[in-house]
């Protein structure tokens, strides 16, 4: 009888009225009729309608951001749930530059061992999540006043991640490991529910997407074969899920903002560089070899300024001006710029360094945003390939902001090498010191941190719950805890930047966790290890002061001093890197970063840089005098929107012999042409950046123009349009250089578009005066019009076009 009344309420729970469930009918109608009751009532009690003005605004967002966030969510969704190879394929266009139809083939036999192994990784991700993910979020959440969270319910679905391409490195790599990349993107099924407190609450359509490195080193001569593996993502990956349950009501933006951020900054401690997460093969290969591997170099930056930023703040009279700052970030290194008040065009000269781990895929990001006393405004973002700059040594540029309207960030790189050498350390000091800038470091200090043994009971009644803390500078670095045990093994690399090592000490102290006693102490001064051979020590006992007569700690630390060294040629199997290197001409790229005063002071755009060691540079309110790019730079650069601080002249290149030569990179004497019908010539650089799905124009000058009245001279500035639209986003024009017949401009603008789209496309490029404006006569001086899908844009291709007085474009 039970049997047939719960199948009587199955039954009416799948009726349907018009398409719709009874239970969603009758919930609808339910939520409709309190609303009324609730307008109803305000009337009724005489209450103003002010009060339903906010919660209706609020409403109305709430539902419109929901139906953006569900759509995008389900169309990842749909994706993940289709055959591999078409959807790899069908995102061709999207996909890396290095993805070819082999490593398709490759990403979909890595998908099928995923989807066969996925059911196991369930259990190791509840365990994850339980005790490394669920801590971490609980004590961040308690810093917001929230506090008792944990997970309930752990399943991660049967959708298993998706690799959508991969990249096996056979060039530049070390004989003793394999590299591989993988484009990782996860849409699954899962259903994940916790509690805050009272709060009840759930995850799901829980979404991941970023590029992960997956390192085997070292190779050894027995099975596995391969020692260990390194596991990380290059950068930060994006993470998105929407909020089920009671929490939902916090979901705009609250509770899901937060969570968002801590699950973010949680992933990013545990394997986004320089974090890294190692898995050994084989008992023979030291742990100390994929836990503190050595890195590659340190990249110093210098946020100098930025120009015509977006304007977020409201005025008496509309829009005012912003209070930008900046965010700049090399996978899970952070560091922010003071606030600038009241400005489009803050300087703020600011310094800082990050310890690169991998060159090769790592990005160096600049997020600008409008400080607020509630969220945020974002102003832009600037991306940059961190292995263009080592390849250069250092970069001095102005960067389109991306996802903005319009505005640019002035940024200036060198890249640091690490070496061995104790006597470059006068050099690397005479550098920090001629920047006046105290924060900045002369060297490198990686400590491999193994054990300690024999450490004293803080508790009479049972063994310590150690953990070591590592201090040098400002900077502190924690191990973790290992529980009721005098004897703990951390096996945990830290790297820490030295300001001098002739007089800097590192300070180690062992706390128990449970009471915070201090059960042993080490004092270390750098300048020991100078003396050392290499300036290194392997698996060193240090006796431990404040501890017990026999207790020791088991150590290895390696000094590296930062070193400038002058950019090499090398040989790549990308022909546009080739050319890269072809004309530096010593300008800006060939001589180590030069330190000015960004706040005052100018310097002529025509004097080049020094060679000496660094010194003070100014900053520069144009772009004119620091806003452009070799031709041969740009070949290689995925940022191909950076522009460097001194233009080298452009490489005389001979024009091809078949009829399109007017698209063709010509000789400089083409600048002397006054064009086919006398109305000038203008000069410009067009490239496809497939990684970044950009499409990346640069007007470097025009020449020529015509000057009927000597009196009347043009202002000149350059107009693009992406035809057939004549849309407002696709329109892009220079500044206007006032009383000039051959302005220069050296600006970059970026459209964010598909390859495919793009063939199908024309670029008009007109050249217009500020002056016709004013007169009867039409303000444009000349238009010139280029067939995209005619170029082959994968490599920058410069062109010198004649500009026409009517430009006919076709249908």
């Amino acid at each position: 009888m039970g049997d047939n009344n719960h199948g009587k309420e199955v039954s009416i729970a799948n009726k349907k009225i018009a398409g719709y469930s009874i239970l969603s009918v009758c919930y609808t109608f339910v939520k409709r009729i309190s609303q009324v009751m609730v307008v109803y009532l305000l009337g009724y009690f005489g209450c103003s309608s002010a009060w339903l003005i906010g919660p209706v605004i609020l409403s109305v967002m709430r539902e419109e951001w929901k139906k953006d966030k569900d759509l995008r969510r389900n169309v990842a969704k749909a994706a993940a749930l289709c055959n591999e190879k078409e959807v790899i394929l069908a995102r061709v266009d999207d996909l890396p530059t290095w993805v070819f139809f082999p490593d398709v083939e490759r990403a979909e036999w890595i998908n099928r061992i995923l989807r066969q192994v996925w059911p196991n990784f369930n259990h190791y991700a509840r365990d994850l999540l339980k005790d490394t993910i669920e801590p971490a979020v609980r004590d961040s959440l308690a810093a917001y006043k929230m506090n008792g969270f944990k997970f309930e319910r752990m399943i991660l679905g049967s959708i298993p991640p998706r690799v959508g391409g991969v990249k096996v490195y056979d060039r530049n790599v070390s004989r003793n490991e394999i590299i591989m990349d993988l484009d990782i993107f996860y849409a699954g099924d899962c259903d994940i529910s916790f509690s805050i407190g009272a709060i009840k609450g759930g995850i799901k359509d829980f979404q991941i997407h970023g590029m992960v490195r997956v390192v085997m080193k070292p190779l050894i001569r027995e099975m596995p074969l391969v020692g260990g593996l390194q596991i990380f993502f290059l950068n930060n990956p994006t993470i998105d899920f929407n909020l089920v349950g009671v929490a939902d009501l916090l979901d705009m933006p609250g509770l899901s903002d937060i969570l968002r951020r801590i699950i973010v900054e949680t992933v990013a401690s545990m394997m986004v560089l320089p974090n890294k997460l190692p898995i050994t093969l084989s008992e023979n290969v030291p742990a100390r070899i994929l836990r503190s591997p050595e890195p590659e170099g340190v990249l110093r930056v210098h946020v100098v300024e930025a120009k015509d930023l977006m304007k977020k703040d409201i005025g008496v009279l509309g829009k005012g001006k912003s209070d930008p700052y900046a965010i700049i970030t090399v996978g899970a290194q952070e560091y922010r710029t003071q606030t600038i008040n009241n400005t489009v065009a803050p300087k703020w000269d600011y310094w800082c360094e990050f310890v690169v781990e991998e060159e090769k895929g790592q990005d160096l990001r600049a997020n600008l945003y409008d400080k607020d006393t509630g969220e945020d405004d974002f102003l832009g973002r600037a991306t940059l390939d961190i292995a263009s700059i080592s390849k250069k040594g250092n970069a001095d540029m102005w960067v389109t902001l991306e996802d903005a309207k319009h505005g640019m960030v002035h940024l200036r790189m060198t890249w640091l090498k690490l070496s061995s050498n104790a006597a470059d350390l006068k050099a690397a000091l005479v550098e920090t010191q001629l920047l006046r800038v105290t924060a900045m470091s002369t060297g490198l200090l990686m400590i491999y941190l193994d054990s300690a043994k024999n450490l004293p009971s803080a508790r009479a009644t049972s063994k310590p719950d150690p953990c070591a803390l590592l201090s040098l500078g400002k900077k502190q670095e924690t191990t973790t805890v290992q529980m009721r045990t005098g004897d703990p093994v951390w096996e945990q690399g830290f790297t820490f930047l030295v300001n001098n090592p002739q007089s800097d000490t590192l300070h180690i102290k062992v706390i128990d966790q449970k009471t915070g006693q201090d059960i042993g102490r080490l004092s270390y001064n750098l300048c020991d290890l100078m003396e050392k051979h290499l300036m290194q020590i392997e698996d060193q006992p240090l006796a431990l002061k404040h501890s017990g007569p026999d207790s020791k700690i088991l150590l290895s630390m390696q000094m590296r001093i930062l070193k400038y060294e002058e950019p090499k040629e090398e040989d790549d199997d990308d022909e546009s890197e080739k050319s890269k290197e072809t004309s530096d001409n010593g300008k800006g790229a060939s001589a180590p970063l030069v330190a000015k005063d960004s706040v005052s002071g100018s310097e002529s755009p025509s004097t080049p840089q020094s060679h000496s060691p660094l010194k003070k540079q100014a900053s520069h309110d144009s772009v004119a005098s620091a806003s452009s790019i070799s031709v041969s730079k740009l070949i290689t650069s995925e940022v191909a929107s950076n522009l460097d601080a001194q233009p080298p002249s452009i490489p005389s290149v001979p024009p091809p012999d078949d009829d399109d030569s007017e698209l063709r990179f010509r000789s400089n004497a083409a600048a002397k042409s006054h064009g086919d019908i006398g109305l000038g010539r203008v000069q410009l650089t067009l490239r496809y950046s497939t990684q970044r799905q950009r499409f990346i124009v640069v007007i470097h000058k025009v020449v020529n123009l015509p000057m009927p009245d000597p009196s009347n001279i043009p202002d000149p500035y350059v107009k693009l349009y992406l035809l057939p639209e004549r849309s407002k986003d696709s329109k892009r024009k220079t500044e206007a250089v006032k009383d000039n017949c051959n302005p220069i401009y050296d600006e970059t603008f970026e459209y964010l578009i598909s390859l495919g789209e793009l063939n199908s496309r024309q670029l008009e490029i007109s050249v217009v005066t500020k002056k016709g404006f004013f007169s009867s006569e039409s303000p444009i001086i000349g238009q010139a019009v280029i067939n995209l899908g005619e170029l082959s844009l994968h490599q920058p291709v410069t062109l010198w076009l004649d500009l026409q007085k009517e430009v006919r474009r076709e249908a």
